[in-house]
């Protein structure tokens, strides 16, 4: 791990050997390193890992290949997809959804019918990477689950579509999506001109959550009015950070009113 921290090619000997460590912690960790580094080396045995090696390795291989030079990665990452192993085939579609290459559209929605549930979803996320809505309906019904909520919003909010902003819209008052990505979901639609049929609901809900009892999301509220909020929102983060509850968000909220301040006239603009 801190030998790929460093970046050091020197180092590339050593992590090529131990990519057929005994332990998976350290085999992984080699291909994690190796990713990290980005030397060309590094990349033929990262390409036996992912045809050759154990599911943990394969799995992490994909993500790596695409580190050290995407365009040469796309053929064996796409090769994965029919890997035996629901994990590989979900890190090999992630991967490919970041290369950004719209010729893995095809290959990628092959797999939406997959039998894991957990790569049904990762293979729509890696779809709304490339701006394909085919996986649209599994990212709507993450929006309830905890473990995908957050996820389900930034590829939802990346499609930017009106039934896209439609689901997020849903998403303010559903009581199974988790207050965090109800808060991700306000502050994206915010930022999307498809969700202005929703932008009131958004504002109530980032300003409710400034004043939630957890400070996490206090803080993520602050960011995403950083990001989207207007004019209107620095009253509220004044008094926010006046009182106890922004005591320890101090820094944040100076941040977001500087930078609300900056465009309020173009906020203000678009509100009238």
């Amino acid at each position: 791990v801190s030998l790929g921290a460093l970046r050091d090619p020197a180092a590339l000997p050593g992590l090529i050997k131990r990519l057929d460590d005994g332990a998976p912690a350290v085999r992984q960790n080699a291909a994690i390193a190796l990713g990290s580094i980005g030397h060309p080396q590094g990349f033929e045995p990262l390409e036996a890992a992912l045809r050759d090696g154990p599911a943990d390795l394969r799995f992490q291989a994909a993500t790596s290949l695409v580190e050290i030079d995407p365009a040469r990665a796309f053929a064996p990452v796409a090769e994965a997809l029919h890997d035996r192993d629901p994990q590989v085939v979900a890190a090999a579609a992630l991967a490919l959804g970041a290369i950004g290459d719209v010729r893995a559209c095809e290959p990628i929605a092959a797999c939406l019918e997959h039998a894991s549930a957990n790569t049904r979803f990762d293979v729509a996320y890696a779809l709304a990477d490339l701006g394909d809505p085919r996986g649209r309906a599994t990212l709507i019904g993450g929006l309830a689950e905890p473990e995908r909520a957050w996820d389900a919003v930034t590829a939802l909010a990346r499609l930017g579509a009106p039934e896209d902003a439609d689901a997020l819209g849903r998403a303010l008052t559903s009581k199974r999506t988790p207050a965090e990505a109800t808060v991700l979901a306000a502050g994206k639609l915010l930022a999307l001109p498809t969700g202005a049929a929703h932008h009131e609901a958004a504002r109530r809900v980032l300003l409710a959550a400034l004043g939630a009892r957890k400070t996490h999301v206090r803080g993520l509220a602050v960011e995403q009015l950083d990001e989207s909020g207007g004019a209107w929102a620095i009253a509220p983060l004044e008094k926010l950070a006046r009182s106890s509850k922004g005591r320890e968000l101090t820094e944040v909220i100076d941040a977001a009113l500087r930078t609300i301040s900056e465009r309020a006239p173009s906020s203000q603009e678009t509100e009238r």
